[in-house]
């Protein structure tokens, strides 16, 4: 292991001990910080990290970015550098995102070789969809103007250091919903005398289902998900009250706002057959993360030409992305990077003993350089 490698491991694997939830990455922050203070970067520090590192006389931009909140879950991992902070992890890889791109900053800042502006964006909160947002509402792109932003997500399950991508859609949109029906309780040895709310969400529940298998087309990518079903009930008591919340993903507005009305219509027709009300209600934090077709085929050149294993116009994935807010504000692309088939980094994202390769964390960077290097050329009639 290079000495350039074994640093950016014992700077991941400290990420990893020191977990934070969304909004919350004061320690993060200030690692963030110092480390790129020490390269000589100009720091800006407001909701999230910005990190400004100019070379050369050129007025082209690019943006990358890297998330720096963990999740709300307890490890189980057996490695020795385990979360300290009880009931929190980094069970997506944001703590490998973070240091590859602090590898890349490190690289580029000692050694230059592009013309131009580089602005490393550091967020928060993207496991809530909220961080983007909240740093273009602070200003970031009016302070820091750039022509195009990037960003990588590991993927485990894929060859390790694999690259793909597509232009277009490349991540669903989630909205969040809840629908709370209004019965009425009663004794559960009589319940001619009341309305259930239970058998009425329960039939909910299934008609939900009809909306992906026979509402849109089979192609269309959709996900309509119930993760909660509430109830007020006890042992001999009818619930009166239930409430229903989940999540649906969809490819594009228009099949967004389709399902919408479709489950408008099944909560408030079963409600209906059955003489009760319900309540509909949706937030959409995450939109469809829709990748700019040149920044795609950017990511493409610097693949090949950082001898990377390439798949063109993957499969969109069925996550969700807050790094949407930044394509749909700039043109921009989001990539996947192999995070290994096998063991612990082969495991699901959001699993409780998931951990982050160290073996990408070098490769992360290099590509991270190669791609700025294409992007931002030393012209050749400037010294």
């Amino acid at each position: 292991m290079s000495d350039f490698h074994s640093r950016l491991t014992d700077q991941r694997r400290d990420f990893h001990r020191n977990p934070e939830l969304g909004f919350q990455e004061a320690r993060t922050k200030a690692q963030v910080a110092q480390s790129l203070r020490h390269l000589g970067i100009d720091v800006h520090e407001g909701v999230g990290i910005v990190g400004v590192l100019r070379r050369g006389q050129g007025n082209r931009a690019i943006g990358l970015r890297a998330d720096m909140d963990a999740l709300p879950i307890a490890e189980t991992s057996g490695h020795g550098y385990p979360s300290q902070n009880p009931g929190v992890m980094h069970a997506c890889g944001h703590d490998g995102h973070m240091t590859m791109l602090l590898g890349a900053a490190e690289r580029l800042a000692q050694e230059g070789g592009f013309d131009g502006t580089v602005v490393f964006l550091f967020q928060p909160n993207e496991e809530h969809g909220l961080g983007a947002r909240a740093m273009i509402d602070d200003g970031v792109l009016e302070q820091f103007p750039i022509d195009e932003v990037y960003a990588i997500h590991n993927l485990p399950g894929a060859p390790v250091g694999q690259i793909s991508t597509r232009a277009g859609i490349i991540c669903n949109s989630e909205t969040l919903f809840e629908i709370t029906v209004h019965g009425q309780g009663g004794h559960a040895s009589m319940p001619q005398a009341g309305v259930d709310a239970i058998t009425v969400g329960a039939e909910m529940v299934l008609s939900l289902q009809t909306i992906v298998a026979r509402k849109l087309a089979p192609d269309a990518g959709a996900v309509v998900s119930v993760t909660e079903f509430l109830a007020d009930g006890q042992r001999n008591v009818l619930p009166g009250t239930a409430t229903l919340k989940g999540d649906f993903r969809a490819r594009a507005p228009q099949d967004r706002a389709e399902i919408e009305r479709f489950m408008r219509q099944i909560a408030e027709g079963v409600a209906a057959a059955h003489g009760v009300e319900a309540v509909v209600s949706f937030k959409t934090d995450f939109v469809e993360t829709i990748n700019a077709s040149d920044p795609a085929e950017a990511v493409y050149r610097a693949a090949e030409a950082a001898g990377r294993d390439l798949i063109r116009n993957r499969p969109p994935m069925s996550f969700s992305e807050d790094f949407a807010q930044f394509c749909a504000a700039v043109p921009g692309c989001f990539l996947l990077l192999g995070n290994g088939e096998d063991g612990p980094n082969g495991q699901p994202l959001h699993a409780s003993d998931y951990d982050f390769n160290d073996d990408l964390l070098p490769i992360g960077a290099e590509f991270w350089v190669q791609l700025v290097r294409d992007r931002l050329p030393i012209r050749k009639d400037r010294p």
